[in-house]
């Protein structure tokens, strides 16, 4: 045989299967170490909300909204309409009431210093005048319902009820002539304002209708 001749020996077949076993265990080594700095990466955290209950750290999640519909019984519907009908009308009479109670204090304050009896009733008809101009034509459209509104308004603004008004400015007989035409558009010239009672939900549009239009009380 040649020099460079070599003796191969023969492998056995049990070093044959042991080579791809060794092979395919550091390739799972390899692997396990990737996916531990893969777990212990900064970038790959997801960081979620949590809460502790009774020593224990739970995932915090918000849940989907979800509506609940159904429909109005009659009584509802009533009470709905009902409530309708009455924030609407607050929300025509308010700016009238809130201009004629302003124009009212303002009076009452300067009647304070007037003693007498001319100079108040001077006073009180330029005050009148002022108010005629300012609101007969948009008063007259208004409905008997919206009226009555307009008076638990007016009351509300000047804390005395239309007819205590209309006696102190225009005397005890036009206030009687006028409670009288009242009581036939099934009203009360009387009727006091109690916010924290029966008026309480008209109580509760004012504000509404005063954070919506910015007034200030």
């Amino acid at each position: 045989m040649g020099k460079n001749c070599k003796f191969m020996l023969p492998m056995s077949r049990t070093a044959t299967y042991k080579i791809p076993a060794l092979l395919f265990f550091i390739a799972f080594l390899l692997m396990k170490k990737e996916q531990l700095f893969a777990q212990q990466s900064v970038n790959d955290t997801i960081q979620t909300a949590a809460v502790i209950y009774e020593g224990d750290t739970i995932e915090a999640k918000t849940l989907q909204v979800l509506l609940v519909r159904s429909f109005y019984n009659d009584a509802q519907m009533s009470a709905r309409a009902k409530w309708t009908r009455l924030r609407n009308a607050i929300y025509v009479t308010y700016p009238y009431a809130k201009r004629a109670g302003g124009v009212m204090n303002i009076l009452n304050a300067q009647l304070v210093h007037i003693t007498g009896s001319d100079a108040r009733k001077k006073c009180i008809q330029s005050k009148e005048k002022e108010l005629k101009k300012e609101f007969t034509d948009p008063l007259t459209n208004l409905s008997v319902y919206q009226g009555k509104v307009l008076m638990k308004l007016i009351n509300r603004e000047t804390g005395n009820n239309c007819y205590d008004i209309i006696k102190d400015y225009k005397g005890g007989l036009t206030a009687r002539f006028y409670q009288t035409v009242a009581f036939f558009f099934s009203s009360n010239l009387k009727q006091p304002y109690d916010k924290d009672g029966d008026d309480l939900e008209m109580e509760k549009i004012v504000q509404e209708v005063e954070r919506m239009y910015g007034y200030r009380s």
